[in-house]
């Protein structure tokens, strides 16, 4: 089981409802296309501030990566990434990488619960 969250770049979204609409979009726009969309600058950078505190999946050799898949930056797609975590590292994974996301004035948005995360 893992926890999945959604970050992208744009402006903040009015309330919880709006940002489910935006990333259904871009999740549709970017995920979901046949067109290679390598990720933005700023994404990248997100991936790589994350990956500062914890090793990606591809060479964590003492399973202390809450990442569920790897490469993590494989799972960014032009201004978006949506990435699954260890549910049981979700708590602290997820804080941390709303965190980093507020901190680089992206937008981060937990699917599950259908809510901005700040």
């Amino acid at each position: 089981m893992s926890y999945d969250l959604a970050v992208w770049e744009g402006h903040r979204p009015a309330d919880d409802s709006a940002a489910g609409v935006i990333f259904h979009d871009l999740f549709s726009r970017y995920m979901h296309s046949d067109v290679e969309h390598p990720p933005t600058d700023r994404i990248a950078k997100y991936v790589a501030v994350l990956l500062e505190r914890w090793p990606d999946l591809t060479e964590d050799e003492d399973d202390v990566s809450p990442w569920a898949t790897g490469p993590l930056i494989s799972e960014a797609r032009g201004p978006l990434i949506y990435f699954p975590m260890r549910y049981s590292m979700a708590d602290e994974a997820s804080a941390y990488a709303a965190e980093v996301a507020s901190s680089l004035g992206l937008i981060c948005y937990d699917s599950q619960m259908r809510q901005l995360r700040s």
